[in-house]
């Protein structure tokens, strides 16, 4: 790996934190690109390159990801917790859930309440399993144990 490598890679991951940290903020290709030092298009570009998606969709499933934590450890409404991490309409927070989780986040909370409480009357599973199923993949697919 050259040093010009080297470098493209530190920009993206220094965007990629950014994005990470100031998720729940209107984040748009340019802003993000400033924070690289490179025009939007060549950041748009490089950072599928790297990361393997586009940064419009890391960001909703960053958001994503954080919504299905609020979903599965609070009693929050739906809405709320859309505008916490970030999306600027309901019926958008739905959809983009549905397509990255593969079920609406109502079905969702359901799902894993049942599921917590199954966990809890059978054995206890550790919770990096627990995180590791749980968290979507750049595909949309979610792993989903079988019931015991």
């Amino acid at each position: 790996m050259g040093r010009a490598e080297e470098e493209t890679n530190r920009r993206m991951l220094r965007v990629r934190d950014a994005m990470d940290r100031d998720y729940a903020q209107p984040l748009d290709v340019p802003a993000l690109a400033r924070i690289a030092h490179v025009s939007p298009a060549h950041f748009a570009r490089t950072f599928r390159t790297t990361f393997g998606e586009t940064p419009h969709r890391y960001l909703q499933r960053r958001r994503v990801e954080r919504a299905m934590f609020l979903l599965r450890e609070t009693d929050r409404s739906v809405t709320d917790i859309c505008y916490e991490v970030g999306f600027g309409s309901p019926a958008t927070f739905s959809r983009t859930f549905h397509d990255i989780v593969g079920r609406p986040p109502r079905a969702y909370r359901k799902e894993r309440r049942e599921h917590r409480e199954a966990a809890l009357a059978a054995m206890s599973v550790p919770t990096c399993f627990t995180k590791a199923w749980t968290r979507p993949s750049s595909s949309g697919q979610v792993f989903t144990p079988a019931a015991p």
